[in-house]
């Protein structure tokens, strides 16, 4: 009984060094590390700028590959680099929102790389104004200059 006892304290205590050097082991490989993971538009004019920018930096020890980009709706489209980011080295990931959608918004991007299984989730938001109309008073623009009628 004493000799099962003994066995099952040595078992468990070799269960205990098992996650110590998995988590020792984490943090070896590529490191994604963003300056922010938001970004607010503010309040925008209908047809602005659509695109926003996210610095990150490969604070890992192995180069890191962004396997995917993918917004939460067709209105966010990502842009990412395909080639491998070097231990040290900064990128970005470019994100287009389109900007004649009126109201407030907050999208999503999901990055998938082999920095480890889980997922960054970058967000954007914001609100889209309708643009100020032409002031009354100017001429039609027919799109001919020389409409000699």
């Amino acid at each position: 009984m004493a000799m099962l006892l003994v066995v099952a304290l040595g078992y468990s205590q070799n269960e205990n060094a098992v996650p110590q050097v998995a988590a020792e082991a984490q943090q070896d490989g590529p490191i994604m590390a963003f300056e922010t993971e938001s970004i607010d538009y503010g309040v925008i004019e209908q047809g602005s700028d659509p695109f926003r920018i996210f610095k990150f930096t490969n604070t890992g020890t192995a180069p890191l590959i962004i396997t995917n980009a993918k917004g939460s709706c067709g209105c966010t489209v990502p842009t990412y680099p395909k080639e491998p980011i070097a231990p040290g080295a900064t990128s970005e990931i470019k994100v287009r929102y389109d900007t004649n959608r009126l109201g407030k918004f907050t999208k999503r991007v999901t990055i998938t790389t082999n920095a480890g299984s889980e997922q960054k989730m970058l967000t954007i938001s914001g609100e889209v104004v309708k643009k100020p109309e032409e002031p009354a008073g100017l001429p039609a623009n027919d799109g001919n200059m020389f409409n000699n009628n």
